[in-house]
């Protein structure tokens, strides 16, 4: 089951890290998604292989907590459970990175893409969660 886990992380983090090099580089996004190392002072003198690296490690330490909390709660579907999770996210990170005020006019600044791209590999993420914890419950029950 780990190993299971382990291997969907790892495709859901590099995946999200390509999107949004991909995202910043056609500048659908107006932030670095490495750009909070220089803010919080971290990994300044690093090469931006490292620093990418890193980055993707905490994308699949964070992808794996997901898959393995988001196992257990298999009741809810991972269509809500994603769109819930991936709206709250990104619309929280972008204004955090965007620095916006709480105006009503500061939801025309958020990128429609990084929205979309965090909800569709948060589903993948939790439907495959779903399953293997469905199919492991169905194993037991034989």
């Amino acid at each position: 089951m780990m190993k299971v886990a382990t291997i969907t992380a790892l495709v859901n983090a590099l995946v999200l890290a390509l999107c949004l090099k991909g995202l910043h580089y056609f500048h659908l996004i107006k932030w670095h998604p490495i750009g909070f190392y220089k803010k919080w002072n971290w990994f300044e003198d690093s090469s931006k292989l490292f620093q990418w690296t890193f980055f993707i490690f905490l994308l699949f330490i964070i992808g794996l907590f997901l898959y393995m909390t988001m196992r257990y709660v298999y009741i809810i579907p991972a269509f809500f459970s994603s769109l819930l999770l991936g709206l709250l996210v990104t619309i929280t990170l972008e204004w955090i990175a965007l620095d916006l005020p709480l105006q009503l006019t500061s939801f025309k600044k958020l990128s429609i893409p990084f929205i979309v791209i965090v909800v569709c590999l948060l589903r993948f993420l939790l439907e495959t969660a779903n399953f293997h914890q469905k199919e492991h419950t169905a194993q037991k029950e034989s």
